[in-house]
């Protein structure tokens, strides 16, 4: 017997119906709740004092530092921020977009998009998208700049290299990879020893970005036309800037 055709709204039904939102990983749940996850990590630390404070008055230098290396005053083309970001980084890039540009941020946390969503205006320049940083739904060359901003040094170690080589796969040929994070500092920094136990009880994948160069994380026989790596308040934050 020859099967039903199915109906034409059933067909509009299956074809349009949203994915399925990705789960949140395990270890963002047991490490990070208390400063992602839950709705009052949000309300404690969207604070732009306390921003600055985490980073030792530096939060302001290396935001500007990472809009400059995407053109700031007038950034251009399609852009992807990976994970939203306390702090008014996201409203700061917004208001350096040129007109024709676009802003994409990803981000795995409703919760996190929908406290950024409460710092933007409407933009329709602008997208927030739930998504996983290393499995990313976007086509191949897509963007003409990727940004991440003290995300690696979260993420554990497949996690971290799985998101660098999408953020490599969606970038367009001269396209520019921006990313700003933490850095083994110099030995006589006098913050060393307490970064060092802060990462040990809170931050537990981050000593891997004192213990090995950002390099070393990106995948095998990618190459770049250009590659620009900084360090800032005595080797405590690194800039690298990659150029496909």
């Amino acid at each position: 017997m020859t099967p039903p055709t199915p109906r034409a709204a059933d067909l509009t039904l299956e074809a349009f119906s949203p994915p399925p939102a990705p789960m949140v990983p395990r270890y963002l749940e047991q490490v990070y709740w208390w400063a992602y996850v839950h709705p009052k990590a949000v309300q404690t630390f969207e604070r732009e004092w306390l921003v600055n404070a985490i980073l030792f008055g530096n939060y302001a230098r290396l935001r500007d530092l990472a809009l400059a290396e995407l053109g700031s005053p007038a950034i251009h083309g399609r852009n992807l921020q990976v994970a939203c970001v306390y702090g008014n980084l996201t409203p700061r890039l917004r208001q350096n977009l040129a007109p024709d540009a676009s802003l994409d941020v990803l981000d795995i946390l409703p919760v996190q998009l929908n406290n950024l969503a409460q710092k933007l205006p409407a933009d329709e320049r602008i997208k927030l998208i739930q998504g996983d940083s290393s499995s990313l739904a976007a086509a191949d060359a897509s963007y003409d700049q990727v940004l991440m901003f003290f995300l690696l040094h979260e993420q554990p170690e497949a996690v971290r290299r799985g998101t660098l080589a999408e953020a490599l796969r969606v970038l367009k040929p001269g396209g520019k990879l921006v990313i700003v994070d933490y850095h083994q500092p110099v030995r006589w920094h006098p913050l060393r020893p307490l970064m060092r136990q802060v990462f040990r009880k809170l931050e537990p994948f981050a000593m891997d970005l004192w213990n090995h160069p950002l390099r070393e994380f990106l995948p095998s026989g990618v190459q770049f036309a250009s590659t620009d790596h900084q360090t800032y308040f005595g080797g405590l934050y690194q800039k690298l800037v990659l150029t496909r």
